[in-house]
């Protein structure tokens, strides 16, 4: 008997001339233990169809029809109070976006052990002893301190771990998981596939897996349904779609992910379905650089007690240097909380840097008045993690591209609404959604909307912070495309964070590798990729998903040892670190 059966589902939303269906007649169904994954592009209703089965769908504006069958009992008969009884019980969410999913007025241990708590009516202190587990098995450093902290206190990857260690917290019969490794490093993407694998094993888990990461699919899952505007258009085993795909769209899907080690022999970033013959211009070695970064460190206060003194404090980002040229790509990798973020961050002076220097464009950028951080904010654009935390839910889309334009006085609201429709369309947007708000749209159209918005100012820099992981691997390749023609048309130069190597390998002309705040392995694209030197680099690089089913079985056995933490006491003192060349600008922690 299926864990879950899905006759007919169809859903519907409210609009303006009536209802617009945007699932259609899907039907499928999951086995104990058995992993289905659904593909398809942002919007093609892959997680509506998770939200319809969670029964999380406002009633006022949507109209969910067919059948949703939990081990027999039809989901959508039920009352809500039997759902509430249902919902992280017997089937557990992970979302797609955390920061949409966590309360921003709890902890995150009080937001866990609820749960347990109401579900398995234990006492308080066992609540707290089994959250400081989960926290643990997902690999939050210092996890029975890090139980009182809030969710504004962790970066995207560590949300997500703490939603993931949710979700698992009751073991439940049906685990649904919307891109949920989207926002982890690859490390950590490993152990949380494998602890999704284990679990399977342990309890006879039935998951719904929606994702875009076609390498993730590979890995993970028994058989791939693929749906495109609302309605599956393929379906079948893992193997059967990777080695036949029956339509194109499924053919486009897979030939679209970016795979490692695809670059080999190629110098400088490269398109997507590109002619290999084409010729890009390559950054001068001579020219001076855009940015130059020296002895950056930043650290953040601990405060304790009633008096809130201080006790030691987080070091984000420890003492580290890079240059960046006109026209380059830097790539920053390392796993989620090593400083990738904290850097972008201390370079726009959006957090605060503790000592060194930063220089760009001529411009000590730690020593500038407000008036000229003013203006140069508008040649150093940055594109944010969580795109539905850095846009304005009460701000249209219209409003949220032209104010910076209108806010630096670059021209009149008409030319800011001719540009930001023009991008709208550059993005792969219709510049007619542009009266709409961000919560109308799916989680990869929100990153293509904050791309648009880095652009409205014509920068000579963007800092990119996991700018494409919200995207599926179509929209992927073509915002790749975008990013690499405007560098090659406008000369921009990119610092480019992410934990997606395969993209970072196609993208970049240098790399940078950062564990625990410190660069331990810096170079060019080549010499980082076919030639990596550190140990954490080599780890990385191991725990890359590789688009073959193949290895659905296969467990990485990554242990699950607890990050290192980065917070230390008043009277620490940073190692001297030594470095040495292994090759022309191939530099590595020794």
């Amino acid at each position: 008997m299926s864990v879950l059966c899905i006759e007919n589902l169809t859903v519907a939303f409210r609009h303006d001339e009536g209802w617009r269906e945007v699932v259609k007649g899907v039907s499928f169904d999951i086995h104990a233990g058995e992993t289905l994954a659904i593909v398809g592009e942002s919007g093609s209703g892959k997680s509506v169809t998770s939200m319809a089965i969670m029964r999380l769908l406002n009633a006022r504006h949507a109209r969910i029809s067919g059948k949703v069958l939990l081990n027999g009992v039809d989901l959508l008969g039920l009352s809500e109070a039997a759902m509430r009884d249902i919902r992280g019980n017997a089937v557990a969410m992970i979302f797609q976006e955390p920061m949409t999913s966590l309360n921003p007025s709890f902890t995150i241990g009080h937001q866990i052990a609820e749960a347990l708590i109401t579900h398995r009516k234990i006492t308080k202190r066992a609540a707290r002893e089994e959250t400081i587990r989960l926290l643990e098995k997902v690999r939050i450093p210092n996890a029975a301190k890090r139980f009182d902290d809030y969710p504004h206190h962790f970066s995207g990857g560590m949300r997500q771990r703490v939603m993931i260690a949710m979700a698992l917290a009751l073991r439940p019969r049906l685990l649904i998981a919307d891109e949920p490794t989207t926002a982890l490093d690859v490390t950590i993407q490993g152990q949380i596939l494998d602890l999704i694998k284990t679990l399977q094993e342990e309890e006879g888990t039935a998951v719904l897996f929606i994702t875009h990461d076609m390498g993730v699919v590979a890995e993970v899952a028994d058989r791939t349904l693929v749906m495109y505007q609302g309605e599956k258009v393929e379906s079948g085993t893992t193997a059967e779609i990777f080695s036949a795909p029956a339509q194109a769209y499924t053919r486009r899907l897979i030939a679209t992910v970016p795979q490692l080690g695809a670059m080999r022999g190629i110098d400088g970033p490269r398109k997507f379905a590109d002619d290999a013959t084409t010729t890009y211009t390559l950054p001068s070695a001579s020219a001076p650089p855009l940015l130059s970064v020296k002895n950056l460190s930043t650290r953040f206060d601990i405060r304790e007690g009633l008096l809130s003194r201080k006790t030691g404090a987080v070091h984000a980002v420890e003492n580290i240097s890079f240059v960046l040229l006109p026209g380059e790509t830097l790539s920053l990798v390392g796993e989620s909380g090593c400083g990738k973020s904290t850097t972008g961050r201390s370079l726009t002076r959006l957090t605060a840097a503790t000592s060194g220097q930063i220089e760009f464009d001529g411009y000590d950028v730690l020593n500038l008045s407000a008036s000229e951080l003013r203006k140069l904010r508008c040649a150093m654009q940055m594109i944010f993690q969580d795109p539905f935390a850095s846009l304005n839910p009460r701000m249209s889309v219209e409003e949220a591209l032209i104010e910076p334009y209108l806010q630096h006085r670059l021209g009149s609201k008409a030319q800011a609404i001719q540009k930001a429709a023009a991008l709208m369309e550059r993005v792969g947007l219709s510049a007619a959604m542009m009266k709409r708000y961000p919560h109308e749209f799916s989680g990869g159209q929100r990153q293509r909307i904050c791309i648009a918005r880095a652009l409205m100012l014509d920068p000579k820099m963007i800092i990119a912070d996991e700018s494409v992981s919200a995207l599926d691997v179509t929209v992927k390749a073509q915002i790749i495309n975008l990013l690499l023609d405007l560098q090659q048309s406008l000369g921009l130069s990119y610092l480019f964070i992410s934990h997606d190597m395969a993209v970072v390998e196609r993208v970049s002309h240098r790399v940078a590798v950062m564990l625990l705040g410190e660069i331990v392995e810096i170079g060019p694209r080549a010499a980082i990729f076919d030639n990596p030197q550190h140990d954490y680099t080599r780890k990385l690089l191991a725990s890359v998903p590789v688009p073959d089913p193949a290895r659905r079985q296969l467990k990485r056995q990554i242990e699950v040892s607890e990050l290192k933490s980065p917070i230390r006491p008043l009277d620490y003192v940073p190692e001297t670190r030594r470095y040495r060349e292994v090759s022309a600008g191939h530099w590595v922690m020794e």
